[in-house]
């Protein structure tokens, strides 16, 4: 089915203002968002209504809602229950638009990488040069920045020049670490002492335990400081940090680095049934991040 171009532009205003508020969309609405008048649109509808891609809903809170037709007319696809995919236009989020498709197209260039975006909503909008930020998307938190350098109209789609892609594992936190119990050193340990665990299992940090207790964590920094400061003779009590946060091995990757970035610390505690299993750094995820 071929539309003008106008009657496309309506159609994908209708279906994205539809899915956020689940009711019937005024034509004033749509009007205000595509700069057109709204006897333009009420003109447009009776078409619409014709090539069946538009119910109209009579009432005082009556309007227009898209058929299922009208979803495969933009090959968007049809979904009972669907998440959003956010679009930002020069670090503003567009209300009126959300992701329905992301491709990638030159990935085979060696200097450049391009998308491409399927919106549902007004592309018109978006203008090249523009800079664009799509996502976090609702699985992988994959996130696009570029800059816009082309629009398709009929098609309802955006390309751009991707400068910068960010995702985070979608494995579970607990995935990354060893079902075994961590390696912990003992409250009253020395600093040769406590640096002797470190160096012989390769790690850079360690919970302190006091009767089997975890009650602090301590670090090969925390080590250098007191050593630092000509502080000797002090034990682990004296210079482990006391802010213990631990999370559930269940939690997914990305909610771990927010964890992180809430607490202000560089090691987590991993528990399975509120009992502590390992742990895991932010060495770790940098790690598990790097493109060998």
């Amino acid at each position: 089915m071929d539309l003008t171009p106008i009657q496309t532009e309506i159609l994908s205003v209708l279906i994205s203002l539809y899915r956020k508020s689940d009711r019937a969309v005024k034509g004033e609405e749509i009007a205000g968002i595509i700069d057109r008048n709204p006897g333009t649109i009420r003109n447009q509808m009776q078409s619409l209504k014709a090539l069946r891609l538009v119910d109209g809903v009579p009432g005082p809170k009556g309007g227009y809602k898209p058929t299922s037709s009208a979803y495969e007319v933009l090959s968007f696809e049809v979904m009972s229950k669907e998440a959003v995919t956010p679009i930002y236009r020069n670090g503003v989020l567009v209300e009126s638009a959300t992701v329905a498709e992301i491709s990638f197209t030159a990935v085979r260039h060696p200097d450049l990488c391009n998308g491409m975006v399927h919106v549902m909503g007004e592309v018109r909008q978006f203008n090249e040069g523009d800079q664009i930020q799509v996502g976090p998307t609702p699985v992988n938190k994959l996130i696009i920045r570029g800059h816009i350098v082309g629009r398709d109209d009929t098609k309802n789609t955006l390309i751009y020049s991707i400068s910068e892609m960010v995702s985070l594992p979608k494995k579970k936190v607990k995935e990354y670490v060893k079902e075994q119990s961590p390696i912990t050193i003992n409250a009253h340990s020395t600093i040769q002492e406590a640096s002797r665990v470190l160096v012989e299992n390769n790690i850079h940090g360690a919970p302190v335990t006091n009767g089997g207790e975890i009650i602090g964590v301590v670090t090969f920094t925390d080590i250098g400081k007191a050593l630092a400061n000509g502080k000797t003779s002090l034990k682990m009590k004296d210079i482990m940090s006391k802010k213990l946060i631990s999370i559930d091995g269940d939690t997914p990757m990305y909610e771990v680095v927010k964890m992180f970035d809430i607490h202000k610390v560089s090691r987590l505690i991993v528990t399975t049934d509120d009992v502590p299993v390992g742990i895991i750094s932010k060495a770790d995820i940098l790690h598990e991040l790097a493109v060998y």
